[in-house]
Formats: C-alpha cells, sequence, structure tokens
C-alpha cells in the first residue's frame, strides 16, 4: 500500500521504457541531423539569473518561470529561476564567450525546460526542447533563415514517422509595412495578435476585432484580404501586390526576404513541401523577419509541430555589439505526446538488453563477467541476472528484457565455450 502519493506532478512526462526508448531514439535522431547539418552542440545551465530570463520576455512569461528559493549566500544567488526556453539563455551565453565563438555560429541546443503554466493534454511545465539557431556579428545573411528552415524539416521527416509534412514561411516586416503605410503602427501588437489568432475564430469574430480598434473598414478589408493571403513563391508574389503597397521600405524588404527564402528552398528540392502564408505572424514579440511554422495537413487538429524565425538582435539587453539570428525549435515533449495520441508513434516491441547472460551459481560468477566484458567491447548491451532464482524463472525475467541468453554453467565455465539462445 503506497504511504505517499508517488504519482508524478501534473505536467510533467514520465515514460516507461518501451517509450522512453522511442522518445530517446527520435532525440539521438534530432541531434544526428541537426550535427549532419553543422551545428554545434552545447548546453547551458537550467537555473539562470531571473533578469536575464526576463530580458526579452513578453506577455505572462513573468507568471510561468519557476523561481528558486533557497537561503542566498551572495547577491548572485538572491533572485534565480528555471529558463523557459534556450533562446534567451543562447543569447546570454553568445555574449559572454563572444571572442572565443566563430561568426556565423551554427549551434544547437537539446533539453529541459520549465514553464509554470497550466498543466493540460499536451501542454507540460517540464518539457524537451530541441533548438538549431544560427548567430551573425553585426550581420546575417538571409539565406541562413532558409537553412534553419530546411535542417528542421530534415529532422522532423527523418526522426519520426511522419504523413506529410508542410513548412508555413511568412516574413513579419510585410505586415509591418503594411501597417505602417495604413498608419495603423499604433495598434501593431493588437493586429499581429488578432492575425496570430484569425484561424482559430471565425471570419467575423476578427472583424469585430479589428473594429473594436476603431479601424476604419477599408483598412479593415486590407488586412483581412493580407491575412488571406497564401500559396507557392510565385502565387504570392501576385496576390502581395494586389495589396498596393508599393512605397513602404518595410514591406518590400519583407516581401524581397520571404521571395529568397522561397526560392532557396525550392533549390533545395523542398518545393512541394512548403506553403508562403500571411497567417504565421508568431507571437513571441523578439521575432522581427521571416517566421515559420510546420503542421500536418493529415492531421490539422494537432496544431504546429514546431516553429521559429529571425530575431534581429535578441542580445540588446545584454551589449552594444548586434548580433542578429534565426532559429526554430521542436518542442520534443509535446510532439511525442500528441503523436502518440494520435497513434503516429509506434513502440518499439524490441527488447531494451541485447544479451542476459545467466550462470547458473556463484561459481560461475567469474566467467559470466568475462563474458560479459567481451561482448560490451563488441558493442553489445549485456545484463547478467544474479538472482537466485530457477533457471525457468531467470529465463522468463530475461524473455522481458534480453533479445538473447547465454546459460553459464559448470561445463561452460570449464571450456570456455557457450551458446546463445534467441529469445523471441
Amino acid at each position: 500500500m503506497k504511504k505517499i502519493n508517488t504519482s508524478p506532478i501534473s505536467g510533467m512526462q514520465e515514460l516507461l521504457p518501451p517509450s522512453q526508448a522511442v522518445f530517446d531514439s527520435a532525440k539521438h535522431s534530432l541531434a544526428q541531423i541537426f550535427k549532419s547539418h553543422g551545428f554545434q552542440h552545447i548546453e547551458t545551465p537550467v537555473i539562470d539569473r531571473t533578469d536575464i530570463l526576463l530580458a526579452k520576455a513578453g506577455g505572462d512569461t513573468e507568471k510561468q518561470i519557476y523561481k528558486v528559493v533557497k537561503t542566498a549566500e551572495t547577491a548572485d544567488d538572491a533572485d534565480q529561476a528555471l529558463r523557459f526556453d534556450h533562446t534567451v539563455p543562447l543569447a546570454r551565453y553568445v555574449v559572454e564567450h563572444e571572442n572565443d565563438l566563430a561568426f556565423p555560429f551554427k549551434v544547437t541546443q537539446i533539453g529541459r525546460n520549465f514553464r509554470g503554466e497550466r498543466a493540460q493534454k499536451g501542454r507540460f511545465r517540464e518539457l524537451y526542447q530541441c533548438d538549431v539557431d544560427v548567430i551573425g556579428r553585426g550581420n546575417l545573411p538571409i539565406a541562413y533563415d532558409a537553412e534553419v528552415i530546411a535542417t528542421l524539416y530534415h529532422a522532423l521527416t527523418s526522426a519520426f514517422d511522419l504523413p506529410p509534412v508542410l513548412m508555413r514561411i511568412s516574413n513579419r516586416k510585410i505586415l509591418t509595412g503594411l501597417l505602417n503605410a495604413l498608419n495603423l503602427n499604433n495598434f501593431a501588437t493588437e493586429i499581429f495578435g488578432i492575425i496570430d489568432h484569425v484561424e482559430k475564430v471565425t471570419p467575423e469574430v476578427t472583424r469585430e476585432s479589428l473594429e473594436e480598434l476603431n479601424i476604419g473598414s477599408e483598412d479593415i478589408v486590407k488586412i483581412t484580404t493580407f491575412a488571406d493571403i497564401h500559396g507557392s513563391k510565385s502565387e504570392i508574389e501576385k496576390k502581395l501586390q494586389t495589396l498596393g503597397i508599393v512605397d513602404d521600405p518595410t514591406f518590400n524588404e519583407g516581401v524581397t526576404e520571404l521571395l529568397e527564402v522561397l526560392e532557396l528552398l525550392e533549390q533545395q528540392g523542398l518545393k512541394d513541401h512548403y506553403i508562403a502564408d500571411m497567417r504565421i505572424v508568431r507571437g513571441l514579440d523578439y521575432y522581427t523577419g521571416t517566421v515559420f511554422e510546420y503542421i500536418l495537413p493529415d492531421y490539422a487538429n494537432i496544431g504546429s509541430i514546431c516553429g521559429g524565425g529571425r530575431y534581429e538582435n535578441l542580445a540588446s539587453n545584454f551589449t552594444d555589439q548586434v548580433l542578429p539570428g534565426v532559429g526554430g525549435s521542436i518542442g520534443l515533449t509535446r510532439l511525442f505526446y500528441i503523436l502518440g495520441a494520435n497513434n503516429l508513434i509506434k513502440e518499439t516491441t524490441e527488447a531494451p538488453i541485447d544479451i542476459a547472460i545467466i550462470p547458473l551459481s556463484h561459481s560461475e560468477y567469474n566467467y559470466a563477467h568475462q563474458v560479459a566484458n567481451e561482448l560490451r567491447e563488441q558493442g553489445k548491451s549485456v545484463d547478467v541476472i544474479f538472482t537466485d532464482k530457477k533457471l525457468g524463472d531467470k529465463f522468463k525475467y530475461a524473455s522481458k528484457i534480453a533479445k538473447q541468453a547465454i546459460v553459464i554453467g559448470e561445463e561452460e565455465a570449464k571450456t570456455k565455450k557457450y551458446e546463445v539462445k534467441d529469445l523471441f
């Protein structure tokens, strides 16, 4: 009988070994793809100063971070928190080690982050995120935006046996330029938020939200027309021209950047796997240009499975040096959960251990260890069973954990020969 509640805290992932094996395999595959695309792996501390973590935060982030409570030995210990993403700690890392890094700095981080939000299905308080970023010094060519987008696509499709994946891509400068041309830049934050939610509400609700800002009917038509624009590179170029925004430099710059990113993706053979979509604006304020999300069109109810974008100077709170970047993140914990809930992950039926060695008595332990060490040197995973149960019970246990078994008795120990038996 349980003396205390042993269930994990809500919002924390805890897997049984077969599921954990699949999760670990996906995480390893993502890391390998990132490495193959030239991204260097780093780790930043899970605990950081609160003022660092909140330097570029927006919305309810301050309410969601987990504060670290301890007796402060120094002023530096007084206000600390658990990181809620990899991006802000990365900005601090780059500033701290700037003189030792080669730029553009292509970097990947895979680790746990923590968010004190209300736990619900598909939303976790402790979550693995798998990030790739490219940081420039002074400037960063737009080609790296396409590089990050393509890398994440290849990572997703390699780590999981997924149905078709669609990349949805836009550029925030286009909407910013449109609002400048309409003299609505004072409402930019509100309008970005409305566009960000346009797919979750009816067209009537979208119009009503814009009307509440006292925006004129003609401008509302332009904004809603903008939000409906999507298509291929050639289609998007024509549709954006119909808005009649010809003199705004921000708008034109955004269109040029978007078309370049799409062209680069097409050069990499990804023409059939993207769509330019003006509804993608991303909610985080630090995105300044290219933004993107990935969906599974056959499972639209799942929503975005990955996303990211360009940030022109995320480290501005830490240094006067201009450090533009572009990055994206796969929320592995959430993705693993929702794919499993939609039967898109196959749990392995394969035993986790290669070989179980069964010595029949204490006198055979020495040779059992020798055999185990030899097999481990060959790259095999090996477990030696030391229980005092009957041989049949030992085989029953071995069949649950291993693919093969070796029985070490008096004869095997004497002749130094053994037989490998398949358990499946």
